[in-house]
C-alpha cells in the first residue's frame, strides 16, 4: 500500500504533511521560524532561508553547498531548483517523498545556514 493510500490523501498531501512535520521539529530552535519565499512556504534560520516546499511539484527544496547539490542531482536524488528558468546553484529540489532523506537534508540545510551566520 502506498503512503497516499495509507493516509487516505493524495501524494501531494503526504509530501506537504511530511514537510510540515519535519520542519515543525526544527522550530525548537528560537532562531528558526516559518516564512514565505517567492510564494513558497519556507523556514529560515536568523533570517537566512534554508528550506522550502514546492506545492506545485510536491517536493522539498533545500539550500546546501553547491558541491552537495551537484552530488544530489548527479545521483538522481534531486533536481536543479530553477523557478522561472533560473537555476539556483545552492538549492536543490527533492522529488521523492522520503522521510529519512528529507530529515538528513533538512539537518544539512540548518548546518549550512549556521555556517553562513558565522561568516
Amino acid at each position: 500500500m502506498s503512503p497516499s493510500e495509507q493516509s487516505g490523501g493524495d501524494a501531494a498531501d503526504v509530501a506537504r504533511d511530511l514537510y510540515e512535520e519535519l520542519t515543525d521539529d526544527l522550530l525548537y530552535d528560537p532562531a528558526i521560524g516559518r516564512a514565505t519565499m517567492m510564494g513558497y512556504a519556507c523556514v529560515r534560520l536568523a533570517g537566512k532561508f534554508l528550506a522550502s516546499y514546492d506545492d506545485k511539484a510536491g517536493c522539498l527544496v533545500v539550500k546546501l553547498p553547491r558541491q552537495r547539490v551537484t552530488e544530489l542531482v548527479g545521483n538522481h536524488d534531486g533536481d536543479p531548483f530553477a523557478p522561472a528558468g533560473k537555476v539556483f546553484r545552492e538549492w536543490v529540489s527533492i522529488p521523492s517523498v522520503d522521510r529519512e532523506l528529507w530529515q538528513t537534508l533538512l539537518a544539512e540545510a540548518v548546518d549550512f545556514a549556521r555556517q553562513g551566520l558565522a561568516e
